[in-house]
């Protein structure tokens, strides 16, 4: 088997400020109608409109938050059809070899379900010494960057690694090393395209943080310039209780929006950026913007890592890698099922 230590990692280019702080537009509201309708049937519709968003939200939580696989024909059907369009990228390493042979490969990884496996306690992800040991070596062959929902500052703690590149908050909070090479023009590395949220999101994760405490193992985690609504201990029968207050306190803050991800609730600001303009923003800092031979290659197992999955299969360079047990709609080209997997894969990039 041809090993990745073959292909060199080339210099990297100084950092560029390459990237404005995205805005949000506001839409101008629409002009005011005519229609006739009492006070008392306004309310009753907005309550089963309410009511419908709400049932929305809790379906689309069960959606992508799957525990188990029913055993069914069909299912088992669909389940080998998902494997042969996203293959295991450990039984298609010798091709994956091939795709990137002669070209510079940079490595962009998750951190929550890639590097350290989901828990109960968001706060003990841990990550085992065996993978910070093979990031460790994989850092010291590519570029290599650590994308993130977390705050930044907390899944550097988790990883503990100087010389990896680090964007928490969705991308919205970036820090490269503090020496980017070895001449006397170092530059450090640091873009934080929301940073004017910051206020906004520690009042709003105040007003959760009361707000959810009548919820039974609702946890509320400030990331910085995001949210999380944690419900992985949550009775999936407070669910919709959850969604409800998470949305009535959202619902006098236009300048956040609320996504989700597994077993989670993220509120972010509405500006045009994620993990996918996040990786654009990294690979144009480290010179590869417009670069032929660079093979980026994306590992994540989350929603929001699917903004980073589409940019690669757009940009027809490198490709994503979803780590999942179960068949999800994704833009990723391979699959994994688990952070272990995810480590023998990296052990084999080396």
């Amino acid at each position: 088997m041809v090993s990745f230590l073959e292909e060199r990692p080339k210099n990297i280019a100084a950092c560029q400020n390459v990237l404005s702080d995205a805005k949000s537009v506001q839409k101008p509201p629409p002009p005011p109608g005519f229609l006739s309708i009492s006070r008392k049937k306004l309310l009753h519709n907005l309550e089963i409109s309410a009511g419908t968003m709400v049932n929305a939200w809790v379906d689309s939580m069960r959606a992508s938050s799957p525990t188990h696989i029913k055993s069914t024909p069909s299912v088992a059907d669909d389940e080998g059809s998902w494997n042969l369009h996203h293959p295991s990228a450990l039984e298609m390493f010798e091709q994956i070899i091939d795709a990137s042979r002669g070209k510079q490969i940079v490595m962009f990884l998750d951190y929550d379900g890639t590097l350290s496996p989901i828990v109960a306690d968001p706060d003990r992800a841990f990550m085992s010494k065996k993978m910070r040991k093979t990031v460790r070596k994989l850092a010291k062959c590519f570029p290599t960057a650590i994308v993130s929902g977390r705050c930044r500052d907390k899944v550097y703690n988790f990883v503990k690694l100087a010389d990896l590149y680090y964007a928490g908050s969705h991308g919205m909070d970036i820090k490269g090393p503090e020496k980017l090479s070895k001449s006397k023009r170092d530059t450090e590395l640091l873009f934080q395209p929301a940073s004017e949220f910051v206020p906004l999101i520690d009042e709003v994760y105040e007003q959760l943080v009361e707000t959810t405490k009548s919820t039974p193992g609702a946890k509320v985690e400030n990331n910085k310039f995001c949210l999380s609504v944690h419900f992985r201990c949550v009775d999936e029968k407070k669910w919709s209780e959850l969604a409800q207050q998470v949305k009535s306190v959202l619902k006098d803050y236009p300048k956040l929006r609320l996504t989700q991800g597994r077993k989670v609730l993220e509120i972010r600001p509405t500006i045009k950026w994620d993990k996918g303009k996040a990786l654009e923003f990294l690979l144009e800092s480290l010179g590869f913007a417009n670069c032929t031979d660079v093979f980026p290659v994306y590992i994540g197992d989350d929603r929001t890592d699917e903004d980073a999955f589409k940019i690669l299969r757009d940009r027809g360079q490198g490709f994503g890698i979803l780590v999942s047990k179960f068949p999800k709609d994704t833009n990723a080209s391979y699959s994994l099922q688990e952070p272990d997997e995810v480590s023998f894969k990296l052990t084999l990039s080396r």
